[in-house]
């Protein structure tokens, strides 16, 4: 069995992270100052300005250390709020027309971010939205394993085989089998580590978002935080249900952006604290 766990967490990353590697979550929104008060009270978050190319953004922090990323959209702008996951690249320009040829699209860059990096937001063949991130100064998120940091990123879609190909074209991952009999489930693995998971689901994508990615956080306690989002004016998209491996429920802040919380077990693979979010 693969030894997969988060790189050891509750250290700032002091190297470029690895070409594939998720290594920050990035979420555009309409009301960015209401958006930052749901997550510091659900999260205990504090703020801080970050790069504005694309507009006003905050970086969220945890005990000093950079979690996730806020922008706010343009007026105009009617797009899906949705979490993005970032995956690291050496070269954000080579792996964006990389996407192009493998038939995806680049929806945004590549551009710099001032001295943070370079990016590139991206979908791939099924239209799932990923973000590319070339790191100078900023290499992405600072802490993880404490309550309010991303834990894990599942890509659902309608079948795996195309899409984990577009994948691994693009950051070089292997591939392993995972779920049950009958599932079409696979992990994507670097040099053996469990990065990300993608599951292909059918007919049961919903047809409201299709093919995405779900960010998982770290909730200390699964069933106080889905009541604090109630409370803070979020919604419950899947209750919370005790897995193999942890606990885990689906929810949506106040402007629509979905998410999952995971109560994860220290000693569980990364791979199979994901299989603990399958329903």
């Amino acid at each position: 069995m693969t030894e997969a766990r988060w790189p050891d967490s509750r250290r700032v990353p002091t190297a470029r992270p690895a070409p594939g590697a998720p290594c920050w979550v990035s979420l555009m929104v309409h009301d960015l100052a209401a958006t930052q008060e749901f997550y510091a009270a659900l999260f205990g978050w504090t703020y801080e300005p970050g790069p504005q190319q694309l507009g006003p953004y905050v970086r969220a922090l945890l005990n000093g250390r950079e979690v996730a990323g806020i922008g706010q959209l343009p007026p105009d702008r009617r797009l899906p709020i949705a979490w993005t996951p970032y995956l690291a690249s050496d070269d954000v320009d080579e792996t964006a027309e990389t996407a192009r040829h493998c038939g995806g699209t680049v929806g945004v860059g590549p551009l710099t971010a001032a001295e943070a990096g370079r990016l590139a937001v991206a979908s791939d063949p099924a239209g799932a939205v990923f973000g590319i991130w070339q790191a100078a100064e900023h290499l992405g998120t600072g802490l993880a394993g404490v309550h309010g940091t991303p834990v894990w990123n599942e890509l659902l879609t309608r079948e795996t085989a195309e899409v984990a190909k577009f994948y691994r074209t693009l950051f070089g991952y292997t591939e392993e089998a995972s779920g049950g009999p009958g599932m079409d489930r696979l992990t994507f693995l670097l040099e053996g580590r469990a990065v990300a998971s993608v599951r292909g689901v059918g007919s049961a994508l919903p047809r409201d978002r299709g093919a995405h990615w779900m960010t998982f956080f770290e909730a200390a306690d699964v069933d106080a935080a889905v009541r604090r989002v109630l409370e803070l004016g979020g919604h419950v998209v899947r209750p919370a249900r005790t897995r193999a491996h942890g606990r885990v429920a689906t929810v949506a802040d106040p402007e629509g952006a979905v998410f999952s919380l995971l109560r994860s077990e220290p000693s569980i693979p990364e791979r199979l604290r994901a299989d603990a979010a399958t329903p």
